[in-house]
């Protein structure tokens, strides 16, 4: 049995973090902090997929791990390239250190692009549910 209110909830949460990276890239806003917004919408999409369905919801921010325990939503290769580093983004090496740097635009424009499309997608599902 699906729960999609619960679904629509997270699916909500995803929409205000990716609402947040559009309107900081088309401030010129640092791409590590639109990264970060980035990689939060696109984590709470796919619990989202999680909570319809009523499963646990994991503990990570790792996406490909989230996308791999899901069952709902198939990616090609480039989209898998795409949430893995997506999932960069967000990891506790983002801090200062001797291998830290911006995403670079171009980079953080791809993920956006990714992230929007997905989230639609998602959405698809939980109507269709």
């Amino acid at each position: 049995m699906s729960n999609k209110i619960y679904a629509q909830e997270w699916l909500e949460l995803a929409k205000h973090n990716l609402q947040g990276a559009e309107i900081l890239f088309a401030a010129d806003h640092f791409t590590d902090v639109i990264g970060c917004e980035i990689q939060q919408a696109i984590e709470k999409a796919l619990k989202s997929l999680f909570a319809l369905r009523n499963f646990k919801i994991l503990k990570t921010h790792n996406l490909t791990e989230l996308f791999t325990n899901q069952k709902d939503l198939k990616l090609g290769e480039e989209e898998l390239s795409l949430l893995e580093c997506a999932t960069q983004y967000y990891l506790e090496d983002r801090y200062p250190n001797p291998r830290y740097s911006l995403p670079p635009r171009d980079e953080i424009e791809k993920s956006l692009v990714f992230a929007r499309d997905l989230l639609l997608r998602i959405c698809t599902i939980i109507d269709r549910a």
